[in-house]
């Protein structure tokens, strides 16, 4: 079962600095991790989008709340794979375990994360003019000398999100596996990216050109939407456990997994 899984982690992992080629080992691992159980991980993927969507859709108040329960349910995903790696079963009780544990430091990582969204959209509008904001407000087409002025807090913006996302990325598997607060896991996850900034670019183009070739089927070959990004949305969940595993130096799937 998933409560079962607990066994004690270190509290502080020690980053490790990878090469680069190892992106393309947590890929390679985190199939193999969806390929031992492809039909749970399917579910557990319909039951996540079954609550997400719906929260999502309610007006203001759901954006937050989804935003909020983001890495609680991205926890639960690592603790499925975590059972994988140690040859036990793959339950929707994982789907729901960062319910159980560490919830609060959990739903902290998503505030922080959906403060530090809204502080740099916030700056990046205020260094836009009042008329050029009215119409991207209204959907209209901006001249090419305001597309121009709009460019530079684009840019900022995306400078300041990327230390977020370097935040963001391992924080929810370390508030849950590893028991973490929640700007202690941040800060971690940012040093652990920051270290391995080459095998992450790797990591993230190589998925860039799988998601093209996944938008050319179905364009393409009229294969359906559903079909084709079922894998790869729970590859990106396998994969990111792969690369904490390597990374934070954490037990390494099964022989009979890999």
């Amino acid at each position: 079962m998933a409560e079962d899984l607990n066994t004690q982690l270190p509290q502080v992992p020690v980053v490790n600095q990878v090469p680069a080629a190892n992106a393309w080992l947590w890929i390679v691992k985190g199939v193999a991790l969806f390929r031992a159980n492809p039909v749970m991980w399917i579910i557990l993927l319909v039951i996540y989008l079954a609550i997400m969507i719906p929260v999502s859709l309610v007006p203001i108040l759901g954006s937050v709340v989804s935003t909020l329960l983001a890495p609680v349910f991205a926890a639960g995903m690592m603790w499925g794979c975590q059972a994988l790696t140690r040859r036990q079963d793959l339950e929707i009780n994982h789907l729901f375990q960062g319910f159980k544990q560490n919830t609060s430091q959990l739903i902290s990582v998503g505030g922080i994360y959906m403060i530090s969204l809204l502080v740099i959209a916030v700056f990046s509008v205020l260094m836009m003019d009042k008329a050029t904001i009215e119409l991207i407000a209204q959907g209209k087409d901006l001249s090419p000398e305001q597309a121009s002025a709009v460019l530079l807090p684009l840019l900022i913006a995306m400078l300041f999100l990327m230390p977020v996302l370097m935040g963001y990325w391992f924080a929810p598997v370390l508030a849950g596996l590893n028991q973490m607060k929640a700007v202690d896991a941040m800060k971690l996850s940012f040093v652990a990216c920051f270290k391995n900034m080459l095998p992450f670019l790797l990591y993230g183009l190589i998925f860039m050109a799988v998601l093209m070739a996944a938008m050319w089927l179905v364009v393409s070959l009229h294969v359906i939407f559903s079909v084709v990004f079922v894998a790869i949305i729970p590859v990106m969940m396998t994969s990111l456990y792969t690369s904490y595993a390597d990374i934070f130096g954490i037990e390494a799937p099964s022989q009979d997994i890999v």
